[in-house]
C-alpha cells in the first residue's frame, strides 16, 4: 500500500486525469448506448415460468405489456350519453398513439364486464406493442396525456400499470443531492477545513458517477434491475465518503504529528488504506454473495452494487492521496495550521466525551452490554412477522394516479381485479376441453374466487388460457392461500383422466414461487456469506472470538433493521406520513439483497474499530488498553461516519420509489445500530469480559492459515511475541482461572510501565492511555 501511495503522489496530475478520463469516458459511452434494465423475476422451472412460456407461445400477440384507463363519475352513470361519448373519443385517440397496439373499452361487445354494478365506474384496457422493460416511457406518456385531457368536473379519469408508472415523476436527483449536503455539513463541522471537507466528496462523487454509468453498460450484456443504478448510487455514496473520511482523519492526524504532506498521505494510505481494502472487500464479498443463489435477477444487482464497491476503494486509495498532495496542509483548519506553528508537532490525544465514554465502558461492560442487548432484541422482534409477498400500485402515495387507478377498480370491481390469476394448459382433444369446460364451474365454487373468464383458445386449438379473479387483493395473504389451493388441490382433480397440465401464472403466483425459491435457498446463502466473512477476520485479526463476535454482531444489526423495515412498510407506522404509500408485504428479493448490504457494511466498522485495537495490542499485550484506546480513538471518527451514511441513506426516501425507500431506511437503521449501539458498546463491553480471550488462536492453526495483516509489516513481527503468551492465558480465563485483566495482563502492563520510564514521557499530557477504567 505504500507503495501505491508513494506512486500516486509522484504522478499525482496524472492520476487525477486518469480519473477523469475513465468518468468521461464511461459517461459518455453509458449516454450513446443508453439503458436497458429489466426487472426479470422469472424463475426457470417454477409453475408461474411454465404459465409464462405457455403463453408466451401460445399467444403472442399478449406480449406486450398491458394498461388500464379508469374512469369514475361523482354522480349519474358512465353510460350517459356525453360520459360515453367523451371517454369513446379519448379511446379512439388513445388507440391512434404510436406504440399502442388495441384499446378494449366497455362501450364494445366484448367489454359489457368493464362498468361496475353501481353503473358509476368503467376501465379500458390499453395494450402496447413492448414489454414494459422495452417500452419507451415517452410512449406511455402520450397516453397520459392523451387520457387526462377527458377529466372535468364530475369525470375523473386515472391511469394504472407498469407502463403508465414510468412517467410517475420522482425524487430525481434530490436524494443524491440532499445526502451529499449533508455529508458535506457533517465533514466541515468535523474537520473545520473546507478544502478537507471537499475531498471526500469529490472522491465518492468521481467513483460513484463511473459506477453508475458502467452499471447502465453492464445492462446491455446481462440482466439488471432497473433499481440498480440507484442502490449502487445509495451504496457507493455511502462508503466512498465514509472511506474517504477515515484516510483524511489519518492523514490530518500525521500533520498534526509534523509528518510533511506526502508522508502523511502516505502513511494514511499504508496504514488506514489497508482497513479501506479489508472493508471494501468484505462488503464485495457479501454482495458477491448473492451469485450462489444463481437467479440472474440477482447476478445483475449483485454485480452492479460491488463494482461500485470495488471503484469507491480504489477511488480511494489513488484518486484521495493524489487530492491531498494538491491541498497540502490545508487539510488542516487555519487554526490547527496556527497552532502547528505556534507549538510544533504534538500527538492527538483522544480526549473529550469520547475518553470519557471509553472509560465508562470499561467500568460497567456487563451492565452496558445487557442494555444494548435489550435494545436490538426489541427493535428485531417485527422481523418474526416478516411476509414476503407482492408489493403493487396499491402501495403507491395516494396522490399518484397509478393508486387512485388501483383504488377505483378495487372500489369497483372488487380488490382482485388489479391482478387476476392466468391459467393456462396445452390441450389435446376434446376429452380435453371438456374437462376445461368443467374446470371453470369448478373454479367458480372454490373459495376465494370472485369471478372466472370463459376459456380462450390460441389460433391452433392446442393452448388454452382463462383468467381468475380472486376476491382479495393482489398482495393479500388470501391470494397467496388461494394460490396454493389452486395448485394443490383444484387442479389436480381437474386433471385426473386428462392430458392437462394446468400452471397457474400471474403477478402474485408469480412473486410467490420467487419468494419460496429464495427462502429455500437463504440459509446457504446467509451460511456462505457469514463464513467467508469470518474467515477474512479470523486471517486478519488472527483470532477465533474476534469473527465469532462479529458474526453475531451483523446478524444483530440485520434483524433490527429488518425489524425497522418491517414496522414501516409491512404495518404501516408512518408509511404514509412519510410518503411511502400504504402498508404491504416486503418484496421477495429484498431479504437477499439487503442481507448482502447490511453484512458488508456492518463489517467497516467492525474493521476499523478492532484494527486500531489490534495495532495496540500488538504494541502492548494489554487488552484493557487495546479496547479502550482502540475505542477512545476511533468512536469520534465512526460516530461522524455514521452519521454521514445515515443522512445520505435517508436521503433516499426522497427517490419516490419505495424499493429504493426500503432499502435507505434499512441501511440507516442497521448503521445507526450498528455505529452506536453494537460498535461503541456492545463490542467493547463484550472485549472488556473476556480479556485475552479476544485475541486467542491455536498455534497449529496459526501456523496454517496465511498472513493477511491490516496492520502494517512493522507491526507484524509483534503478534509473534504475544502468542505464546495469549496461548497460556486464555486456558485461564476459559476455564474460570484468573479474571481477564488482572494477572494475566501483568506482562503487558510491565511494557507499558518500563516504555514509559523515559524522561521525556514524564511530562507527557495525562490521557487515556495512561488512565484505566
Amino acid at each position: 500500500m505504500a507503495a501505491l501511495a508513494r506512486w500516486c503522489l509522484r504522478r499525482r496530475l496524472l492520476v487525477v486525469l486518469l480519473w477523469l478520463l475513465a468518468l468521461g469516458g464511461v459517461g459518455s459511452a453509458a449516454l450513446v448506448a443508453g439503458s436497458s434494465y429489466a426487472n426479470d423475476y422469472g424463475i426457470p422451472g417454477t409453475d408461474a415460468d411454465r404459465a409464462y412460456q405457455l403463453l408466451h407461445e401460445g399467444f403472442p400477440g399478449l406480449d406486450g405489456d398491458s394498461d388500464t384507463i379508469v374512469w369514475h363519475t361523482g354522480s349519474g352513470s358512465v353510460r350517459a350519453a356525453d360520459v360515453e361519448q367523451t371517454m369513446t373519443r379519448t379511446l379512439d385517440r388513445v388507440a391512434e398513439l404510436p406504440g399502442v397496439v388495441s384499446v378494449t373499452g366497455p362501450y364494445d361487445g366484448p367489454g359489457s364486464g368493464m362498468i361496475s354494478e353501481d353503473g358509476r365506474t368503467a376501465y379500458a384496457t390499453v395494450t402496447f406493442a413492448d414489454a414494459v422493460e422495452d417500452l419507451d416511457p415517452a410512449r406511455a406518456e402520450a397516453v397520459v396525456d392523451t387520457a387526462g385531457q377527458a377529466r372535468a368536473d364530475g369525470l375523473q379519469v386515472e391511469l394504472g400499470g407498469s407502463a403508465i408508472a414510468l412517467t410517475q415523476s420522482s425524487g430525481g436527483h434530490l436524494a443524491e443531492i440532499v445526502g451529499v449536503a449533508v455529508a458535506a455539513v457533517v465533514l466541515f463541522v468535523a474537520f473545520g477545513s473546507l478544502a478537507a471537507s471537499l475531498l471526500p466528496i469529490a472522491t465518492a462523487l468521481v467513483s460513484v458517477g463511473t459506477a453508475y454509468a458502467g452499471i447502465t453498460l453492464l445492462g446491455h450484456v446481462m440482466t439488471v434491475a432497473d433499481f440498480a443504478p440507484m442502490l449502487g448510487t445509495l451504496i457507493g455514496l455511502g462508503v466512498g465518503i465514509d472511506y474517504a473520511l477515515f484516510i483524511v482523519t489519518r492523514h490530518r492526524r500525521g500533520l498534526k504529528r509534523g509528518l510533511s504532506v506526502t508522508e502523511a498521505a502516505e502513511n494514511a494510505v499504508a496504514t488506514t488504506g489497508r482497513a479501506v481494502v479489508f472493508a471494501g472487500a468484505t462488503v464485495c464479498i457479501a454482495l458477491l454473495g448473492m451469485l450462489i443463489l444463481r437467479l440472474s435477477f440477482l447476478n445483475g444487482v449483485a454485480i452492479a452494487a460491488g463494482l461500485t464497491v470495488v471503484l469507491t476503494v480504489a477511488a480511494s486509495v489513488t484518486l484521495l492521496p493524489a487530492l491531498l498532495s494538491y491541498i497540502g496542509p490545508r487539510a488542516l483548519s487555519r487554526r490547527e495550521r496556527r497552532r502547528l506553528a505556534r507549538s510544533g508537532p504534538q500527538p492527538e490525544l483522544p480526549t473529550g466525551f469520547a475518553a470519557r465514554w471509553s472509560a465508562f465502558v470499561e467500568r460497567r461492560p456487563k451492565l452496558l452490554g445487557a442494555l444494548a442487548l435489550v435494545v436490538i432484541t426489541l427493535l428485531a422482534l417485527p422481523t418474526l412477522g416478516l411476509r414476503l409477498g407482492t408489493s403493487d400500485q396499491g402501495n403507491d402515495p395516494r396522490s399518484t394516479t397509478t393508486r387512485q387507478a388501483y383504488d377505483l377498480l378495487a372500489d369497483g370491481f372488487g380488490p382482485g381485479v388489479n391482478g387476476p390469476l392466468t391459467l393456462v394448459t396445452e390441450v389435446d382433444g376434446a376429452g380435453d376441453r371438456l374437462a376445461l369446460d368443467n374446470l371453470g364451474t369448478a373454479l367458480r365454487a372454490t373459495e376465494g374466487v370472485a369471478s372466472v373468464s370463459p376459456v380462450t383458445y390460441n389460433a391452433g386449438g392446442d393452448t388454452a388460457r382463462l383468467a381468475v379473479v380472486p376476491e382479495s387483493a393482489p398482495q393479500s395473504e388470501a391470494t397467496s392461500d388461494l394460490v396454493q389451493r389452486l395448485r394443490s388441490d383444484v387442479l389436480p382433480r381437474a386433471e385426473a383422466g386428462t392430458t392437462l397440465d394446468v400452471h397457474v401464472g400471474g403477478v402474485t403466483a408469480g412473486y410467490d414461487d420467487f419468494a419460496r425459491v429464495i427462502i429455500g435457498k437463504l440459509p446457504l446463502f446467509v451460511g456462505v456469506v457469514i463464513g467467508l466473512g469470518c474467515l477474512l477476520l479470523l486471517l486478519a485479526f488472527r483470532s477465533v472470538g474476534i469473527p465469532l463476535k462479529a458474526a453475531a454482531m451483523n446478524v444483530a444489526a440485520v434483524a433490527a433493521s429488518f425489524g425497522v423495515v418491517v414496522a414501516i412498510f409491512q404495518w404501516g407506522w408512518g408509511s404514509e406520513l412519510l410518503g411511502l404509500g400504504s402498508a404491504g408485504p416486503i418484496e421477495p428479493f429484498l431479504p437477499v439483497i439487503m442481507v448482502s448490504v447490511l453484512f458488508g457494511l456492518s463489517m467497516d466498522y467492525q474493521v476499523f474499530l478492532v484494527s486500531r485495537m489490534y495495532e495496540e495490542w500488538l504494541e502492548t499485550g494489554d487488552n484493557r488498553r487495546a479496547v479502550r484506546v482502540g475505542l477512545a480513538e476511533t468512536s469520534r471518527v465512526i460516530n461522524s461516519a455514521a452519521v454521514i451514511m445515515i443522512s445520505v441513506f435517508l436521503a433516499f426516501v426522497l427517490s419516490g420509489e419505495r424499493i429504493i425507500a426500503m432499502f435507505g431506511i434499512a441501511l440507516a437503521a442497521a448503521v445507526a445500530l450498528d455505529a452506536f449501539v453494537l460498535r461503541t458498546l456492545l463490542v467493547p463491553a463484550l472485549m472488556h469480559l473476556l480479556g485475552r480471550a479476544n485475541w486467542w488462536l491455536p498455534r497449529r492453526l496459526d501456523a496454517l492459515l496465511p498472513r493477511l495483516s491490516i496492520e502494517p509489516p512493522e507491526c507484524r513481527a509483534a503478534h509473534e511475541r504475544l502468542a505464546a503468551a495469549t496461548d497460556a492465558a486464555v486456558a485461564d480465563v476459559l476455564t474460570g482461572g484468573a479474571p481477564a485483566g488482572d494477572p494475566l495482563e501483568e506482562s503487558g502492563r510491565t511494557e507499558d510501565a518500563l516504555a514509559s520510564a523515559a524522561p521525556a514521557d514524564e511530562e507527557r499530557q495525562h490521557d487515556v492511555r495512561d488512565t484505566t477504567g
